[in-house]
């Protein structure tokens, strides 16, 4: 077979071409759709969760502490609610419906907050002196009352985090998964991961422009109010491209037999899960299990960093537009190290092995985040304003929590993503879409959820307006544990997916034989 008739012969590309480019022409037409794709979504989950955090961090009696109430009572409810509601509408619409029929919803909340609700949030929330008054009144609860006091930024934060689990995670991996080859992915997954990153290149500068521009304004004008229309109408325009590209790639790209052949799925229908069959069938394939630890340990790692990490943003940019330029500049940055990532990343896919692909993201958490942790353990015996390395120590925590999280974010981006998506493609397809809803949505909030309830069981058995960074002689030696179960787990599923590769590329080459004798036989009939 030549090489343009074999996509997935990528031993073809040679030097340079072959580490930075390794797509045939004719390929493009499938990649590329797919790249800008991946590049919106990146865009607007950019946008949303650095307004996220700044909508809820800064309001009225909040701060980085309310984010661990918010993930477990709110994010983590409204995720199982989502998926079994996935599930039930998987069984009824078709992928290309189901597709626009999700994502729709979220593009209009996104714009009406901008536009009708948070202009109106003073008649719809709690005042600031009832806020207080509450948590006066109830100090073990001091955290979650100012997330319940500002219930529109609550329910924007959690349709933000969603975004990531449901818009990526689901819709958009899943649609990869089913039009790309093992050995395809191989050579795509670096690449689409690399594409999408422009997104964050893209959404830092645009923040900061808006932001910039915000505080430009007059007084008496709600600059920040301002500044979220122009983000929300961002949000709006890159929603819509990915829905007409999506489109795009069903009328033209599906219907090219040399890009997309249906897969075996298609041959024979298998009996339909109920929600309930689903969650048995994952809790019984050990296979998936292992990959929801994955996505778990990364869940509640980054999540125990993140919330010590923004309450410390928050002493040093306590300004609304402030704080959202500084994560506009840090999306900056990490879109431009991830893509240096996925060049090196991409090449690590190709010419190492799975399991060795893997373990990168595990390890590069742990010992950044021992980094951190250090810094911060060291920085609460001080003012945070006590001046460390020509600065103030919160601004040094700041920096330090900064590279953690881009280091961290980028090998996420680069190649947790890549490898993981790639231990789905050996599964049959009930377990392809069923198993990877579940583990992506459930997995994914779990995770989160896990390191929120941490958090908050903590701070509400302590009491008070007690802050995260003081809890880091607790939190530092957790993120480590769950590191070395993250880097075991992946050891486990290595061996598995090899096994389960190796079966299916056996497979074809047994049923071959007595298909050749099916045919002579037929000749001479």
């Amino acid at each position: 077979m030549t090489a343009k008739t074999d996509p997935s012969n990528g031993s073809v590309f040679k030097g340079l071409r072959g580490i930075l480019w390794p797509i045939h022409g004719f390929e493009l037409k499938k990649f590329l759709p797919m790249g800008l794709m991946m590049m919106c979504i990146l865009f607007n989950y950019t946008i949303l969760r650095d307004t996220k955090d700044t909508l809820m961090v800064n309001a009225p009696g909040g701060g980085a502490e309310c984010l661990s109430f918010l993930k477990l009572y709110g994010v983590t409810p409204a995720a199982i609610l989502f998926m079994i509601g996935f599930i039930k509408m998987a069984n009824v619409f078709t992928r290309e419906k189901l597709f626009y029929i999700v994502l729709t919803p979220f593009l209009i909340f996104f714009t009406a907050f901008a536009f009708i609700i948070y202009p109106n949030k003073e008649a719809l929330h709690m005042s600031m002196a009832s806020i207080q008054s509450a948590q006066a009144s109830l100090p073990n609860l001091h955290w979650l009352i100012p997330v319940v006091g500002n219930w529109s930024f609550a329910i924007f934060y959690i349709l933000s985090e969603l975004w990531g689990s449901v818009v990526l995670s689901m819709l958009f991996w899943q649609f990869a998964n089913e039009i790309t080859k093992v050995t395809e992915a191989k050579r795509f997954y670096g690449l689409f991961g690399m594409l999408g990153n422009v997104g964050l290149l893209l959404s830092g500068p645009i923040i900061i422009l808006t932001a910039k521009y915000a505080k430009t304004l007059p007084q008496g004008i709600d600059s920040f109010g301002v500044n979220l229309k122009l983000l929300m109408t961002c949000v709006l325009v890159s929603g819509l491209i990915t829905i007409f590209t999506y489109r795009w790639m069903n009328k033209n790209v599906l219907t090219d037999p040399q890009l997309y052949q249906p897969g075996q799925g298609k041959k024979k229908e298998k009996a339909k899960l109920s929600v309930m069959d689903s969650f048995r069938y994952i809790l019984k394939n050990p296979y998936l299990g292992l990959i929801a630890v994955l996505v778990l340990s990364y869940g509640v790692a980054i999540n125990l960093v993140e919330g010590v990490w923004k309450g410390q943003i928050k002493i040093a940019f306590p300004d609304k537009n402030d704080y959202n330029m500084f994560m506009g500049q840090f999306s900056t940055w990490t879109g431009a190290i991830t893509i240096l990532l996925m060049i090196v990343g991409n090449n690590i896919l190709r010419k190492l092995s799975w399991t060795k692909a893997a373990i990168i993201t595990p390890i590069m958490v742990l010992v950044t985040s021992a980094i951190f942790f250090f810094f911060v353990w060291n920085g609460t015996k001080s003012s945070p304003f006590a001046p460390l390395m020509g600065t103030t120590v919160v601004l040094v925590a700041v920096l330090v929590g900064q590279i953690q999280n881009v280091l961290s974010k980028g090998t996420k981006y680069s190649l947790f993503d890549s490898t993981k998506q790639m231990a789905y493609i050996p599964l049959d397809p009930e377990a392809k879409v069923k198993g990877q809803g579940a583990v992506e949505v459930i997995g994914g909030r779990a995770g989160k959820s896990g390191g929120a309830f941490i958090q908050s069981t903590l701070l509400a058995v302590i009491g008070g307006s007690v802050s995260l960074a003081s809890l880091t002689y607790i939190l530092g030696p957790l993120v480590l544990i769950i590191c070395a179960v993250w880097s075991v787990s992946v050891l486990g599923l290595g061996r598995k997916f090899n096994e389960l590769v190796a079966s299916k590329e056996a497979a074809p080459a047994a049923e071959s034989p007595s298909s050749s004798k099916q045919e002579a036989v037929a000749s001479t009939r």
